[in-house]
C-alpha cells in the first residue's frame, strides 16, 4: 500500500483501480467477440467511487438521521456503503446467430473512453504530487 499525500490523491488512486478494472473487463469483451452465447460485461464503479468519497472526505451530508423518541430504543447502527464495484451485462445489441453480443465499435469506444480518464487521473495524481514536492523542495532551501 502506498503513502498517500492527500485525501484526494487517495480517491484517484481508487479511482485508478476501478478504470484499471474496467479496462481489463473491456479486454475481455473484445477477446471474446468470436465466442459462441457470449454477453459482453462492464463495471459500475460510480457509487463505489462515491461512498469511498464520503469515506476519505467524512462526508455525511446526505445522510438521514433515526429520531430516537424513547430512549429504550435500539441505538442506529452506521451502515457501511459496498466498496465494491458492481458487474454487469451490457445488453441492448443485436445478439448474431452465434448468440454472441460483443459489438467491437463499442467495446473499443467504451476502451477509448476509459482510456482517456485513466490518463486523466495519471496526470492529476502527478500534479497532485509536484505541488508537494515543490513545498518540500521550497521548505529545504529556506534552511
Amino acid at each position: 500500500m502506498s503513502v498517500q499525500i492527500s485525501r484526494a490523491a487517495a480517491l484517484a488512486s481508487a479511482a485508478l483501480d476501478y478504470r484499471a478494472a474496467r479496462q481489463d473487463m473491456i479486454a475481455s469483451n473484445i477477446a471474446n467477440a468470436d465466442t459462441p452465447y457470449y454477453r459482453p460485461r462492464d463495471i459500475r464503479f460510480e457509487e463505489a467511487l462515491a461512498a469511498k468519497r464520503a469515506e476519505i472526505f467524512h462526508d455525511k451530508s446526505h445522510t438521514l438521521k433515526m429520531a430516537q423518541t424513547n430512549k429504550h430504543h435500539l441505538q442506529p447502527q452506521e451502515e457501511k456503503a459496498s466498496l465494491k464495484p458492481t458487474t454487469f451485462f451490457r445488453d441492448g445489441h443485436m445478439a448474431r446467430n452465434d448468440g454472441n453480443s460483443v459489438d467491437i465499435d463499442v467495446e473499443t469506444t467504451e476502451m477509448s473512453k476509459n482510456s482517456i480518464m485513466f490518463k486523466a487521473l495519471v496526470a492529476a495524481k502527478k500534479k497532485d504530487g509536484a505541488i508537494f514536492r515543490s513545498v518540500i523542495d521550497a521548505s529545504q532551501k529556506i534552511n
